[in-house]
């Protein structure tokens, strides 16, 4: 069922069993757990089924930390959500981005990867994905020897594979079955900016809606969740602060702290010699849309142990393919790269032109881009600035701050593959002269980017006093209340968070479903 709110009367009163605030991947998934139960399920969802720049701007906010995008930019405020961007990357966490690890400040998540893996299987068939054997590089190797994984030692160097999602854009996707359906109500145009908790500040008593034609409504349920992200949670619960001055949920200030997001950037050059084909690791090969996977370099947990090192995985971009002899013309060698790359790549030459080789070398170039896990930082943060937007709620200040250990991390990752690659005479490998600079992250020119990944800002923990929701993803010290998405995660993997946060909301789903009877 669907409800423009902009049509009710002024004051209305929308009552329901439960009530989940954003209609993005997290929100939608938890709304059709529920189509078809005896229980009333209340959607609202900020925009309307376009995107439309009067919605857009309600995202507005400043950026105080490291360059980051524009925040109006970086999420989609209409049904379906940021899944109208999304490029549909998905692979599952490891093991170890559960666990506490020492080397990792503030490391650790309440749950393990065995509470979640049941559920990763809906979520892949949410986002219309393979089978789970997919994510293993020996089901690709069996079907194919040509998509064998390369021969590092497994030890060391493993493959981590993705699935790619068509995309599943949710708000094609599933419209017809949210609004279709009798117990999901749907409420568009239909912004949550205030929760108003019950004299004692233990659990909520209803949401305030406002609507751009100045009208507003309350909603009341037995229990709420909070979907529509790390940023937007964040902003929420700290301008929900009338009966509790520093925000509902915030007793130890950790509302809107640990914002992280994933460091993409293009960090070294691999050389492989005697290759053959690496199809298993190429974007652009001729079989990929066919496959709807790929494999990527990344380091085991013995070796993020060892090395002190955050997880972070490599793809490989194709530059070239060539053949190294006597008679190579090294100055045209690789013409599109960078001048400190086609020196280096013409001294790897002369040494191998001067080995006494029967054959000539075949030699194939990469460049290799980093998807690196950054370091759960409490001065990371969501702040809520002094402007206000079109509905008076406090537009958002982002403070996104980096470490020294997510910096070591992509150094010594590249290292350690390159000392492999040439232990194992697999090749060589040249890290990009910005990332050995003294203060590569400070550099504007440097190219870090980021993965519009948000996570964090409402972190899991058991203690609140090291975080906001507990193992069941419920706001510390608030009965009914709940947060669902990225915005629980403890740690942020090297993953892209669109298929765990999936996981963890049917998970939340589940425990609600028990809770409410």
């Amino acid at each position: 069922m669907h409800i423009d709110a902009n049509a009710l009367d002024d004051g209305t009163l929308i009552e329901g069993d439960l009530c989940i605030v954003g209609a993005g991947a997290a929100g939608i998934s938890m709304a059709l757990e529920w189509d078809g139960s005896p229980r009333k399920v209340i959607l609202l969802e900020g925009g309307a089924f376009e995107v439309d720049a009067e919605m857009q701007d309600l995202y507005r906010g400043d950026n105080i930390g490291r360059k980051y995008y524009p925040l109006q930019s970086s999420r989609l405020h209409f049904f379906g959500g940021t899944t109208g961007h999304w490029a549909g990357w998905c692979a599952r966490f490891d093991w170890w981005d559960f666990v506490e690890r020492e080397w990792v400040p503030n490391s650790g998540w309440p749950i393990r990867l065995e509470d979640v893996e049941p559920y990763y299987e809906r979520a892949q068939r949410t986002v219309e994905l393979g089978p789970s054997e997919a994510f293993d590089v020996a089901h690709w190797a069996a079907q194919d020897p040509a998509l064998a994984p390369l021969p590092f030692d497994p030890e060391r160097v493993w493959t981590k594979m993705w699935q790619f999602s068509p995309p599943t854009r949710f708000g094609t996707r599933y419209r017809d079955d949210v609004v279709d359906s009798r117990n999901v109500h749907l409420y568009t145009h239909a912004n949550v900016c205030e929760i108003v908790a019950n004299e004692s500040v233990s659990q909520v008593e209803e949401l305030e809606i406002r609507c751009f034609n100045g009208r507003k409504h309350r909603v009341r349920a037995q229990a709420y969740v909070l979907a529509c992200g790390a940023i937007q949670n964040a902003r929420l619960l700290l301008a929900s602060n009338r009966q509790a001055p520093n925000g509902l949920g915030n007793d130890h200030l950790l509302v809107g702290r640990y914002f992280m997001e994933h460091i993409e950037a293009p960090s070294a050059f691999l050389v492989l010699m005697n290759p053959g084909p690496v199809p298993l690791y190429r974007l652009d090969h001729d079989s990929f849309v066919e496959r709807g996977a790929r494999g990527e370099l990344a380091l085991t947990f013995e070796q993020q142990k060892e090395n002190g090192l955050l997880n972070c995985s490599a793809d490989l971009q194709a530059e070239t393919d060539m053949i190294v002899d006597e008679h190579v013309n090294r100055i045209d060698v690789f013409p599109d790269a960078a001048d400190d790359v086609i020196e280096w790549m013409n001294g790897l030459m002369e040494t191998l032109a001067r080995e006494d080789r029967s054959e000539p070398v075949q030699i194939a170039g990469y460049t290799m881009q980093c998807r690196s896990e950054t370091a759960p930082n409490p001065d990371s943060r969501i702040l809520l600035s002094d402007e206000a937007d079109a509905l008076g709620m406090p537009r958002v200040k982002l403070n996104w701050q980096l470490t020294d250990l997510d910096l070591h991390t992509l150094r010594r990752t590249f290292e350690v593959i390159g000392t492999e690659a040439g232990r194992l005479g697999l090749g060589r490998v040249r890290i990009n002269d910005w990332l050995t600079g003294d203060d590569p992250f400070g550099d504007p020119a440097a190219p870090v980017a980021a993965g519009w990944h948000h996570m964090g800002t409402t972190r899991m923990h058991e203690d609140p006093r090291r975080g906001v929701v507990d193992a069941d993803c419920k706001v510390h010290g608030l009965a009914n209340l709940y947060v669902a998405g990225s915005a629980v995660f403890p740690t942020s993997g090297s993953a892209n968070p669109t298929l765990t946060l999936i996981a963890l909301s049917l998970r939340l789903s589940d425990h609600l479903k028990r809770s409410l009877g």
